[in-house]
């Protein structure tokens, strides 16, 4: 087999969840779906599940720099996605190395689970914007991690925009500000080199959306692992996630997981 026909590899570094629809678990599953290999580093364990989080322990910033080295000196990925770091000595172990990483850096700053329960420090966010942030391709923060982040109200299309342009001064060459929590239909608003782009899909009205924003950057990881632009990579991934939902296999009492499986 030459190089160019080897199977794209695509990096999650994120937390765990043992129920399987976040974390990554969601992220392996996904990039499986996609028909990328998926390598995967752990930053930190929770004990969740449908219901909610019950415990978070953050490991070894030093244990999570180790995985990094290992799994990219062997087999390099193509791309790369953080989602759960937990705290400030990880992003910035993480950060580090993002110096100096030859693929593109998707982050989903992921600051609470779907619950609510808290994934990332308080003094943890200034360090992901001040160490992480310059060294990203593309940060996909929903409406309230965009507020967290920028220190603004984000509820409407108007303070996406906004959002997005203060952002991007922050670092990264792209911003997908996603807008799942608006009223209506679910819009998302990439600003990309000074130009706008729109992605739209219908609401599906279900309770089980455990684990949507790790698999929506999990999709576009895996798209951009498999050669394709980053416009293309969302409205892929934004098409998986709209299947992904509206298949949802109904599981546990809770907040239920997505259809990983579903065709795109």
């Amino acid at each position: 087999m030459t190089q160019s026909a080897k199977k794209p590899v695509a990096l999650t570094i994120a937390g765990s969840d043992p129920s399987g629809g976040a974390g990554i678990q969601a992220d392996l599953k996904t990039f499986h779906q996609f028909g990328v290999y998926g390598e995967a580093v752990i930053t930190l364990i929770t004990v969740q599940n449908t219901r909610g989080v019950e415990r978070v322990e953050c490991l070894d910033p030093k244990l999570v720099s180790d995985q990094i080295c290992a799994a990219i000196g062997d087999i390099p990925p193509a791309a790369a996605k953080t989602g759960a770091l937990g705290n400030r000595a990880i992003i910035q172990a993480v950060a580090a190395l993002a110096e100096d990483f030859p693929f593109p850096l998707v982050v989903d700053p992921v600051v609470a689970g779907k619950h609510g329960a808290p994934l990332l420090e308080d003094e943890a966010i200034q360090a992901l914007k001040t160490f992480l942030l310059p060294y990203v391709f593309l940060l996909t923060p929903n409406l309230d991690e965009a507020s967290l982040l920028t220190g603004m109200e984000v509820r409407d299309l108007a303070g996406m925009r906004r959002a997005a342009e203060k952002l991007i001064r922050l670092g990264p060459q792209a911003v997908l500000v996603k807008g799942g929590h608006l009223e209506g239909d679910p819009i998302d608003i990439l600003f990309e080199r000074g130009q706008w782009t729109e992605f739209s899909a219908p609401r599906i009205e279900t309770r089980n959306t455990h684990g949507t924003g790790c698999t929506f950057s999990a999709a576009i990881t895996a798209s951009l692992a498999a050669g394709h632009d980053l416009p293309e990579s969302i409205r892929r991934a934004k098409h998986y996630i709209t299947a992904a939902i509206r298949n949802n296999p109904e599981l546990g009492s809770g907040s239920g997981p997505l259809d990983h499986h579903a065709l795109f």
